[in-house]
């Protein structure tokens, strides 16, 4: 995809003006990092605040008497049961039990919801979506993401800050809840929800107002951040990646991500697949994994013991945090324990790691 062809969110000018360097990610021209660099990013939100734009996430809109019933057959969470006001994050997967996407789904009133998926996988989201809810009814599906915007707004500062801003407000939602505020003077939709492991909000505003918002947020103290702080921080919080840590190839139970199943529901598409998946233990499973020296595990790597392979990195980075350099990937089960000895292979220099227990950081 040429530079001409990425969409570019209503922030893309104040990026460039603030120094960004900017690449193309899931079809947008988004920055990866600012002037500070991504070290400082990451500690601002760990110790302070830090604003992301995260306008290139899908934002899906349900409304009618069977939205909630239809996205109970689409989507792991059971949607029926969230009242009003709640939010659950949930997967998105195909008949074979596959993950297409994992995505947060927002009951907003009885009859309407809002789903936000990730940026790369909108499409095949609204693929497999989309003709469902055609031949269910009673349902009405709008893409509202051009129309709006959003921001994380993360860090143990960050509550702080919007309440500073919306006249104590904002602190009143509590953690998986979503709510109607004023934000500096800007309506938005704020949700107390995240990716970095940090407490803090995902606002979204009206498309038109996101730039007075953001330097709202900049001007009241939080850092700018980037693409590049957002997958070190959440790969410290054992946060995974779609596309890296989990594909369509992959099922919610050797991602660790089982929990997320509700096979109660008689009418969950998946759900006599992955009632098969559930029944016995898989034969891998995701991992996370600390390096003992100094190598930078990347995706790809192979995973090995006794200098044979037996698995692959899905994510690897340096940790500010920690300092650390900490990855995680798919390994054969009995070989998940904590404190197991491993090795990656960091371009034919086999480096030993150790199995540790995710999250690998976790805020107090």
């Amino acid at each position: 995809m040429s530079d001409s062809e990425l969409k570019k969110t209503s922030l893309f000018d104040a990026h460039v003006a603030s120094g960004a360097r900017m690449v193309p990610f899931g079809g947008w021209d988004m920055p990866v990092q600012y002037p500070a660099g991504i070290i400082a990013e990451s500690r601002a939100v760990r110790e302070g605040s830090g604003i992301f734009d995260v306008s290139h996430m899908g934002r899906i809109e349900f409304t009618g008497p069977g939205a909630v019933a239809f996205l109970d057959t689409v989507l792991s969470a059971h949607v029926a049961e969230l009242k009003p006001g709640r939010s659950k994050y949930h997967m998105i997967c195909n008949q074979e039990g596959g993950i297409i996407d994992d995505a947060i789904v927002y009951r907003l009133e009885e009859d309407r919801c809002l789903l936000v998926v990730n940026a790369a996988n909108a499409k095949a989201d609204l693929s497999w979506i989309t003709p469902k809810a055609e031949a269910f009814g009673g349902v009405v599906w709008k893409d509202i993401t051009a129309e709006t915007g959003m921001i994380a707004l993360q860090g143990p500062k960050s509550v702080e800050l919007a309440d500073s801003l919306s006249g104590v407000s904002a602190s009143g939602i509590r953690r998986f809840r979503i709510g109607e505020i004023n934000v500096a003077g800007v309506p938005c939709l704020a949700a107390r929800t995240g990716y970095t492991g940090e407490d803090g909000f995902e606002l979204m505003p009206a498309g038109d107002d996101l730039e007075e918002l953001w330097n709202a947020l900049k001007e009241a103290g939080s850092a700018e951040c980037g693409l590049g702080a957002r997958d070190v921080l959440r790969l410290e919080a054992g946060l995974m990646l779609h596309g890296n840590d989990m594909t369509v190839d992959n099922n919610p139970y050797e991602a660790g991500l089982g929990w997320t199943i509700k096979l109660e529901k008689p009418d969950y598409i998946p759900g006599v697949a992955l009632g098969r998946i559930a029944a016995s233990e898989t034969p891998r499973t995701i991992a996370g994994f600390r390096m003992k020296g100094r190598a930078i595990p990347r995706q790809g790597m192979d995973i090995l013991q006794g200098g044979k392979p037996v698995g692959e990195v899905t994510s690897g980075t340096h940790s500010p945090t920690l300092d650390a350099d900490i990855g995680m990937g798919y390994v054969p089960r009995q070989l998940a324990d904590v404190g197991t000895e491993i090795q990656i292979d960091v371009r034919g220099r086999h480096v030993e790691a150790e199995i540790v227990e995710l999250p690998f950081y976790k805020r107090s």
